[in-house]
């Protein structure tokens, strides 16, 4: 970990955009709010988006009604006279109208970098998240136990609350638990967390960042600036790695989580307690009790792990422990992560519908033992190999859904030949009851039916949301 002084960001007042031709490449969530904050502060503002769609002319009229130029259907050309861009976060870094900002000089931001330099002098500190998977689900852990410690929070960011609309509003925060895709950080060049924390890291979005280096690279940029507590998980060696790359401020620790009985400055299990021994007097001989397993909803291990995740970062501001047990009973998991939906006959259904990549479903299927798993969709350039290997032994069979099924197939020929699988040759949204009947044909009394798809849904499905929503209406159908 890196010992230089880091300075945060000066925060920017009107002045600074004021006569500035600001370019805000894409509408939408974060496009919307930044075009209109810049407009506010005098900026020249050009709106740009490769989209001219029904929504998109709807938000075009809404800028326009403002004095805001539009162009919709043309993303790649660089405005004549830009100074700045402003990006949506999924636009990619190779996009034309990114490779013109380079060759002239222009530089580009996200709507978080905008954010960051929008807040104001008295701003609420940033603990913040990111990691491949369980990002959500720590963000909103952590927001629970700072509200259980009696702060002013929100969860904020990635997680769907705009980060200018918290920056900006009339609320006034203590701190804020923020949730940053690779995306976001990738276009935050200046953002100084107080704290931060990479979950995990496993291959995603390879096709927008080029390789996994530079996809690590994106998630290790959380790190940068971090005032107190570089928080990492010890079972993925790699996040600790990027602490270790890390330029932060003079007495930043790092400081890790694992399942484990925990070392001096890490949180650890242990006979089924959630300990620190990070943010404790005298840590090389005292642990804190935080919370039990059973206070965790699921007690999933990967579970666990973003609870004591969500725990370091409240520890590092200053949360008292009683919050972390008070925050972690009161939190409610959202919909379709590793959600119990019924038992029938004796056997457990649970929906998982968010697992959409190999390295959630594998998180998923670690947490039961035997399964019938339901898997399948959109793989999106996945290989499934490893996925199936660490997994073949807890598997009574599986059924397979969507276009790129065969995919998984293929890995189970290789790696657990001896369990049944059924292939589903249709895409048709019918199919899920379809799966889940001959699921209830494999499984036996004790077992659990997981949907744990380790794809996308999109071949299907409107979204995950629809294809888990879709896996409990069957499930009800065969318990009816």
């Amino acid at each position: 970990m890196g010992s230089g002084q880091v300075t945060s960001s000066v925060p920017s007042g009107p002045s600074e955009f004021q006569g500035k031709h600001v370019t805000v490449a894409g509408l939408g969530v974060s496009g919307l709010p930044a075009a209109k904050a810049l407009h506010a502060r005098g900026a020249i503002v050009t709106a740009v988006n490769d989209g001219d769609d029904a929504r998109a002319r709807e938000q075009a009229a809404e800028l326009e009604a403002l004095g805001i130029t539009v162009r919709l259907g043309d993303g790649a050309t660089l405005p004549e006279g830009t100074e700045l861009i402003v990006t949506a976060p999924g636009w990619q870094p190779d996009k034309p109208l990114f490779l013109a900002a380079e060759r002239a000089g222009v530089p580009v931001w996200g709507d978080v970098e905008l954010a960051w330099r929008l807040r104001g002098p008295d701003a609420a500190p940033w603990l913040a998240v990111t990691g491949t998977n369980g990002k959500t689900t720590t963000v909103q852990m952590l927001a629970s136990i700072l509200k259980a410690a009696g702060l002013r929070t929100a969860a904020v960011g990635n997680i769907g609350v705009s980060l200018l609309d918290a920056v900006l509003g009339d609320e006034k925060y203590d701190v804020l638990a923020v949730e940053l895709s690779s995306y976001q950080l990738h276009w935050a060049p200046s953002l100084r967390a107080y704290s931060g924390v990479v979950l995990n890291l496993a291959p995603d979005h390879l096709d927008w960042h080029g390789s996994m280096d530079a996809y690590a690279a994106d998630k290790g940029r959380i790190y940068e600036g971090n005032k107190v507590a570089c928080v990492y998980n010890v079972a993925d060696p790699r996040t600790e790695d990027l602490v270790r790359e890390a330029d932060v401020e003079e007495g930043c620790r790092a400081v890790g989580f694992t399942l484990q009985a925990p070392a001096v400055s890490q949180l650890g299990v242990v006979d089924g307690i959630l300990v620190d021994r990070a943010f404790v007097e005298n840590r090389q001989k005292n642990a804190q009790e935080l919370a039990e397993v059973s206070d965790v909803d699921p007690p999933a291990p990967h579970n666990i792990a973003n609870a004591l995740a969500a725990a370091a970062l409240a520890r590092s501001f200053g949360v008292p422990a009683q919050a972390v047990r008070d925050g972690l009973r009161a939190f409610t998991p959202d919909a379709h992560r590793i959600a119990h939906v019924a038992d029938v006959d004796g056997v457990a259904y649970v929906d998982d519908s968010k697992a959409t990549n190999t390295h959630a479903a594998e998180a998923s299927l670690a947490a039961y033992e035997p399964i019938v798993w339901i898997a399948g969709g959109l793989a999106k350039g996945a290989e499934f190999d490893e996925l199936v290997a660490n997994s073949a032994k807890r598997l009574r069979g599986v059924v397979l859904i969507g276009a790129d099924r065969a995919l998984v197939r293929e890995a189970l020929a290789r790696h657990a030949p001896e369990v049944p699988v059924v292939d589903l040759d249709r895409t048709d949204t019918g199919a899920m009851l379809q799966a889940v009947t001959e699921a209830k044909r494999l499984a036996r009394p004790g077992d659990t039916v997981l949907l744990a798809p380790a794809c996308a849904s999109m071949d299907m499905f409107t979204n995950y949301n629809q294809r888990g929503d879709a896996f409990a209406a069957a499930v009800r159908e065969l318990g009816a």
